[in-house]
């Protein structure tokens, strides 16, 4: 059985088996094979079995739909190609088929990606025992709480008004105690 198995770092291994006649291939749900990734487009092409050949039909991508390094509209897709939907690179691998002859030279091989992540230091149970931060965390500004100007404006506004309203207040009741009228 034919599968397309995507060979980007972060998708690697996800595989789609081709065992019906139309696959669809795009960033939606919809499709039969979802790929999310903002390069693909929503619908971006259609994989198509008729007898012993697959066929690639691009569904007017944005970033189109290639074959090696050639942007096609409807091709042929052996097995060893690759399949490139937008940023997205798709090799096609078939149960007992031989790979599809390369004219160029042989590409190196690839450095095995390791995902593993190393963090150089954690949280220690003391640290956050005493309730202490991790070094470089006390100068960061990127967490540090920003100030709103709109709410200094409108409390500095406030007690002004407040002030006007209070001196307002206070003439008029001085008028009114010396029974002058304004």
């Amino acid at each position: 059985m034919a599968k397309l198995v995507i060979q980007n770092q972060g998708m690697t291994g996800r595989v789609c088996e081709l065992h019906m006649d139309r696959t669809t291939i795009g960033r939606v749900e919809d499709n039969t094979f979802q790929i999310a990734d903002p390069s693909v487009s929503s619908h971006h092409c259609e994989v198509h079995l008729r007898g012993g050949e697959i066929f690639i039909r691009d569904l007017n991508s944005t970033n189109g739909t290639f074959i090696g390094d050639a942007r096609v509209t409807e091709s042929v897709l052996k097995p060893g190609q690759t399949l490139k939907l937008g940023q997205v690179e798709l090799k096609l691998e078939a149960e007992g088929a031989a790979s599809a002859p390369s004219l160029a030279a042989p590409a190196p091989a690839k450095k095995p990606v390791d995902s593993t992540m190393i963090i150089p230091r954690g949280v220690s149970l003391g640290d956050l025992e005493s309730g202490g931060r991790p070094p470089g965390f006390e100068s960061s500004t990127v967490f540090s709480k920003k100030k709103n100007k709109a709410n200094t404006y409108f409390l500095i506004g406030a007690i002004v008004l407040v002030i006007v309203i209070v001196g307002l207040l206070i003439y008029a009741l001085s008028q009114v105690k010396s029974g002058g009228h304004p």
